[in-house]
């Protein structure tokens, strides 16, 4: 017999899913809305048409757009209704993203969090903060137009979920407005030369960038004791069998030291930004320091 609210949950579609997500940090959200409400006066109150601005581009007119700004002769070459969008207006966004190699579904047992859930958790969460602060936001690598307003949260979970056979470890370029803004969620296990490229094409262009790196905590501890046989996530991983794992432990955690100040370095020299977030810690913390970090841009 089904429990009573299993025709409930299977009704719930994926903006009850997002909107939950969103519920589950009601302290966050507070704190966030006082962020905002501190910086909007200074920063969403400047949002205007983009007066003397530079063109960016022209996108479907949306729900919420003013009439002001559709571009009527680019609207009449075609069926969609456009608006135009400068590039000053479009750089007043943040273009968020999530790794989905298979190295993200590692959890080190069943009371945790895989990570690739916790980075879906930590982006849709930090969406919300941006969308009820009036930014605008959009899912890199998706075609997606930045946009405001709470009906643009499912938006970004039904994407994120048409997106999830896309198994790069790092986002591919994309070309963004100067000045514009990039969160990525990730364990940013690659090689620091990878990253460096990559954070590097887009620093050059003038984007500014935030990379939060989501562990599991055995990763970081390895806390297994006697013979174990580790085998690898990637396509190109083999297995490897180790008799001693403990005596490994303390060669091991310096390692992986070595490879965050790898990335510090990496994001050090195109002035962004590198936090590490453990699956077994609340997302509170992390989230809110993400979120007065790019509220603090934005200010600047």
């Amino acid at each position: 017999m089904r429990e009573p609210n299993s025709k409930a949950q299977e009704r719930a579609g994926s903006h009850h899913n997002a909107e939950q997500l969103a519920a589950g940090f009601p302290a966050l959200l507070v704190a966030a809305e006082r962020v905002a409400a501190t910086v909007s006066q200074g920063v969403h109150g400047r949002r205007r048409v983009g007066q003397g601005e530079t063109f960016w581009q022209f996108r479907r007119y949306e729900f919420g757009d003013s009439s002001q700004q559709i571009d009527w002769r680019q609207s009449a070459k075609s069926t969609p209704v456009y608006v135009r969008e400068t590039e000053w207006e479009a750089a007043q966004s943040v273009w968020l993203w999530r790794d989905g190699s298979p190295s993200m579904d590692f959890q080190s047992s069943s009371k945790q969090t895989a990570k690739s859930e916790r980075a879906e958790l930590l982006l849709l969460a930090l969406a919300s903060l941006l969308l009820r602060g009036g930014e605008r936001t959009a899912l890199l690598g998706t075609g997606m137009s930045p946009a405001t307003g709470r009906a643009v949260l499912p938006q970004l979970w039904s994407l994120l979920d048409a997106d999830s056979q896309n198994r790069e470890s790092l986002p591919a370029m994309e070309t963004l407005p100067r000045h514009a803004r990039v969160v990525w969620f990730s364990d940013f296990l690659s090689s620091p030369e990878d990253l460096d490229r990559t954070v590097r094409a887009y620093a050059n262009r003038g984007v500014q960038g935030h990379l939060i790196q989501v562990l599991d905590p055995a990763e970081e501890l390895l806390p297994y004791q006697g013979r174990v046989l580790f085998k690898g996530m990637e396509s190109a991983d083999g297995e490897v069998l180790i008799r001693r794992v403990e005596g490994l432990r303390t060669a091991y955690q310096r390692e992986l030291a070595r490879h965050v100040d790898a990335l510090q370095a990496v994001v050090r020299q195109y002035n962004w930004s590198l936090a590490t977030h453990r699956t077994d810690h609340p997302p509170e913390p992390v989230l809110m320091a993400l979120y007065l970090l790019l509220s603090e841009a934005v200010r600047r």
